[in-house]
């Protein structure tokens, strides 16, 4: 079992990696495909990310339903197939339109998270969840936060290699996975599949099913809306406000993920035991707001930097979170419920680069005759905040329910 639970994190970081791994090198790439011109590129970059959100909005509740009713083994190792092939087929892409296929193809296959995710809730105790999903978050963490590093080492060697490594480590995880990994669900807790439940509509109805259920998921949603401000404003943040190196971006996001790793692995189960679910909810959600206002208004790289601890504290609140709500379904709605929260993720991944992209450009700019460059992580603060005063009152109707 514990040789299991190690794949299935690993399964979560290279979900993942292969999306954050290839973000360094896409654009660039999309760049010569079309000519040379950046405006092109731009756009096809928005239409990209746009659309493997949009994926993992569709593909989340299949997954999970599907898991419910074959069990997450099968599901996860085809995923992980899935997605390894899909980075070979990446590698190979001649044109944008055979990249734009595979990367629809990789927001489905990556869509794994959910049946994980479900994967974790069969084999843990309700008590233990939040320490084990404190984990979770360390892979979750350490993907978004890493791939860009390291894609942009190995783009640095040659574009497509990104792409290589990506399927190679999918594939590889595949066959681990073979040997390794027994089923969680047994057939007597399963549930019969249902296009009701399947479908992103249906799965987020399933939110609204259960008392508390929906404000823990509001809660869940801002959160992952407020953290998606990491991985698309904070290196065209960083570059133009302090005139990072890539070097210095390097140790910046790896700062990042070094911290919330240690969050993650070692804080969690501590302090969720001494404190509680629902406080340590609170915690978390106060301290990201905190670390994302201090972020805004830093004026200096040093400032900013020592928000980081600050902010790495937010962790606390997803472990937290998801215990909550996987309280609030029966052992046969484990994937569906995951499923559902993966097409919030879905909805956050669509919405999130336009509001922080789109803030960026029209606060930074002097037009205003006036400038706040940090505007986009002080709407995540507020984001962050409003969860914090929703889950102060919804958090405890959804334990005492």
């Amino acid at each position: 079992m514990r040789a299991a639970i190690g794949f299935i994190l690993v399964t979560i970081t290279l979900d993942i990696l292969s999306m954050s791994l290839v973000v360094p090198v896409l654009p660039p790439l999309i760049q010569s495909m079309e000519g040379g011109s950046a405006a092109a590129a731009a756009h096809a970059v928005g239409i990209f990310a746009t659309s493997w959100a949009l994926m993992q909005f569709f593909a989340g509740p299949v997954q999970g339903a599907l898991s419910d009713r074959f069990g997450r083994r099968p599901i996860i190792l085809l995923s992980n197939l899935g997605l390894g092939l899909n980075g070979i087929l990446m590698a190979v892409a001649p044109d944008v339109r055979w990249l734009f296929a595979a990367r629809l193809i990789s927001g489905i296959t990556a869509a794994s998270f959910s049946s994980a995710s479900a994967y974790i809730a069969d084999i843990t105790p309700p008590e233990k969840r939040a320490a084990r999903f404190g984990l979770v978050s360390v892979a979750f963490g350490f993907g978004f936060i890493t791939g860009p590093v390291a894609g942009g080492f190995l783009g640095s060697i040659h574009p497509r290699l990104p792409f290589w490594v990506a399927a190679g480590l999918s594939l590889v995880n595949f066959l681990f996975g073979v040997f390794v990994l027994p089923e969680s669900l047994p057939r007597d807790r399963r549930a019969a599949f249902s296009w009701r439940h399947a479908n992103p509509m249906g799965a987020l109805r399933l939110l609204r099913s259960r008392p508390g259920l929906s404000s823990l998921a509001a809660v869940q949603f801002l959160g992952l809306t407020a953290q998606n401000a990491l991985p698309t404003i904070t290196v065209l943040y960083a570059l133009n406000r302090y005139g990072f190196s890539l070097r210095q971006l390097s140790v910046l996001l790896g700062a990042m993920g070094v911290s919330s790793a240690l969050v993650g692995g070692l804080l969690t189960g501590p302090v969720v035991r001494r404190l509680g679910e629902r406080r340590a909810l609170l915690a978390g959600l106060c301290c990201g707001a905190a670390g994302f206002a201090a972020m805004g208004l830093a004026n200096t790289p040093t400032l900013f930097i020592l928000a980081i601890p600050v902010l790495a504290l937010r962790g606390l609140a997803d472990p937290a979170l998801v215990a909550l709500m996987t309280r609030k379904v029966l052992a046969t709605e484990q994937g569906a419920l995951q499923g559902a929260s993966n097409s919030l993720l879905g909805i956050a991944g669509m919405c999130a680069p336009t509001i922080y992209t789109e803030s960026f450009a029209l606060f930074a700019a002097p037009r205003l005759g006036w400038s706040l460059p940090g505007a986009p992580f002080l709407i995540a603060a507020l984001l962050l905040a409003v969860a914090a005063v929703l889950a102060r009152v919804k958090a405890k109707e959804a334990v005492l329910s």
